[in-house]
């Protein structure tokens, strides 16, 4: 049997495991199964593709989208191995090869989608192939309690009864714990051992803003921030995605846009160009991200909020795959969270499961009301620890925080005693003694109750920012079965009945950008010390984008940044030499290694 290390060196181009990979990979080649959590960006690929080339037979991958399998099967052949996706895009003749190499086991991996892996006449078709094992991609779909559920993934718990020999291995980045207890017990994994790597992304820095007009905020972190970089810009709506691009287009910026209300040729152009072009902004629904591996996207900007803290967790976590510095900047609203809280009560999940969501959604409107460091409320929600990172805004700018006892009892008050009909708007009038600003104030004789007027100790933008803080920490929530208006939550009931103490954090002075623009930039070109470096550095990726375009390849499936980086730092003497570079495996050295050498010697190296 191949040695997963001697595999890592030659075929992948890595000179030694990180983390926790050699121990997962050495538990799944000796047959046991695993379950693995692991941070986007922190190597889960190898932990099934190395053992499935160590053992005898196929390894399966279940993967849930056609743009990820095909990714995955474009990268592997580059590196020499194997591998085939079968999904509803291929003809008939084409599957029937492909399946009659799984049978003659010519085929090292191959990735398939759930709903087909559990049909009849796939599964009986599997028992006459030699397995070599099941990974189970993105693993969280496939629990009630994740945040991206999918009834076909429910299915793969028959795997354990129809093959109980062939090992399982499921990966995950986003599970808290009573989903990584969920899927655990569906796929029967509790005889193997879970591995979880943690959650940190120590190169990303986490931001969240009060929208404050979130076209001239977005525009100016871009400007600040990231004006040459690739990035994703994600928005609620398909309206909104395409209001965003063209708007992000009229200011001069390189913006595709995507969504599933798009014509599949159009989504499939906008995808290619965003991972095989440098520079380009994507704006989104949360129909584009999962699978995209493109290593240089350099922020991840929020214009809403996301449905909890694992879609918020995996979206940003498609930036900064690479390692090198990037932003996660989110715009927030308490419309936003209305919208959401309406989405879960009018979609037509069971009760069960919108109590789970309306939980989840509580969670990140804590997130982005808090007054202490996002990483730990982040991590911690996953069960992981960390000190103050000194990486996110609250830790660049502690927020000013007041005692908010008073207002909170006045919020309430306010809300009680007109009904729990009425918006934070109307509220607000009352508390600020305008009836002026509403007529129903007078109609409804709102002008002649006890809270009238009471709050001109706070300005509207400041009772905003209150009754924001007050509906994230639940005391309020928005009436989804009613009228819409603001209510008191039994939380809230509990606060006045208790007389509870409550600090808020402070409206800012500005919508500040400062922190932000002394982050450390994030291109590969920048960890460069010298011009001639950087020329060298210039000069190589020249040679990659023509090569990638030759082969219809996006330019990091032939190398990353950080390898042309490793040659320029390197300064190999020789072609066999190139082999030390981080992420140069034997067979890119072959297709591609005269090339870039070719490169290094005219610019005088060796």
């Amino acid at each position: 049997m191949t040695t997963p290390i001697s595999i890592l060196q030659k075929t992948f181009g890595y000179p030694a495991f990180r983390g926790q990979q050699e121990a997962i990979i050495q538990h799944v080649t000796s047959g046991q199964n695993a379950f693995v959590v692991m941070p986007t960006g922190a190597g889960k690929s190898l932990c099934y593709q190395i053992p499935a080339l160590c053992l005898d037979g196929v390894g399966v991958v279940v993967s849930p989208l056609i743009a990820l399998m095909q990714d995955q099967v474009g990268a592997l052949a580059q590196l020499g191995i194997a591998a085939a996706a079968i999904h509803s895009g291929l003809p008939p003749h084409q599957i029937e090869e492909i399946r009659q190499q799984m049978r003659t086991g010519t085929l090292d991996l191959v990735y398939v989608a759930p709903e087909r892996l559990v049909m009849p006449e796939f599964m009986d078709f599997l028992q006459g192939c030699k397995l070599a094992l099941f990974a189970i991609d993105e693993a969280h779909c496939l629990s009630q309690w994740g945040h991206d559920f999918r009834p076909d993934y429910a299915a793969l718990s028959v795997l354990a009864q129809r093959f109980p020999a062939v090992p399982r291995i499921a990966l995950t980045a986003t599970a808290d714990a009573p989903t990584r207890g969920d899927i655990v017990q569906r796929l029967k994994l509790d005889t193997g051992r879970t591995f979880i790597g943690g959650f940190d992304r120590p190169n990303i820095h986490y931001s969240i803003e009060t929208k404050n007009n979130s076209k001239q905020q977005l525009w100016r972190f871009i400007q600040d921030n990231h004006a040459d970089d690739a990035g994703i810009i994600y928005c609620l709506s398909r309206k909104k995605v395409e209001d965003l691009a063209a708007w992000l287009k009229e200011k001069g910026a390189r913006v595709l846009a995507y969504h599933a209300g798009l014509p599949h040729d159009a989504r499939e152009k906008n995808q290619a160009r965003f991972l095989r072009d440098e520079g380009i902004i994507m704006v989104a629904t949360v129909a584009f991200g999962m699978g995209i591996d493109k290593p240089d996207v350099r922020f991840v900007a929020h214009l809403n909020i996301p449905k909890n803290i694992e879609a918020y967790y995996q979206e940003t976590g498609r930036a900064g795959r690479d390692g090198l510095p990037a932003n996660a900047y989110m715009l927030y609203g308490m419309e936003d969270a209305a919208m959401q809280r309406t989405w879960i009560e009018d979609s037509e999940a069971p009760e069960g499961q919108k109590r789970i969501q309306h939980h989840k959604l509580s969670a990140l409107l804590g997130l982005c009301e808090a007054a202490s460091c996002r990483r730990q409320i982040l991590l911690g929600y996953f069960g992981d620890q960390a000190e103050p990172c000194g990486f996110c805004d609250t830790c660049d700018t502690k927020p000013e925080t007041f005692d908010g006892t008073i207002a909170a009892q006045k919020a309430l008050s306010a809300s009680y005693r007109t009904g729990g009909r009425f918006g934070v708007s109307y509220l607000i009038a009352v508390l600020l003694g305008k009836a002026e600003q509403d007529p129903r104030i007078v109609r409804f004789k709102h002008d002649q109750q006890s809270t009238f007027g009471i709050g001109t100790e706070y300005t509207k933008a400041e009772w905003q920012n209150i009754f924001r803080q007050l509906v994230a920490q639940n005391l309020l929530a928005v009436d989804v079965s009613g009228y819409g208006g603001i209510v008191m939550t039994p939380k809230g009931r509990q606060f006045l009945k208790d007389k509870q103490t409550l600090a808020l954090r402070a409206l800012p002075k500005r919508i500040r950008t400062e922190t932000l623009r002394s982050l450390p930039k994030g291109s590969a070109a920048q960890s460069l010390s010298t011009d001639e470096e950087r020329a060298l550095f210039n000069a190589l990726k020249t040679l990659r984008l023509t090569l990638a375009q030759k082969s219809n390849l996006p330019p990091y499936a032939i190398f990353h940044d950080r390898t042309l980086v490793d040659m320029v730092k390197q300064r190999p003497t020789s072609l066999q030499a190139m082999l030390s570079v981080n992420g140069m495996g034997e067979a890119k050295l072959k297709k591609y290694g005269q090339a870039f050498w070719e490169v290094l010697k005219k610019e005088g190296v060796g």
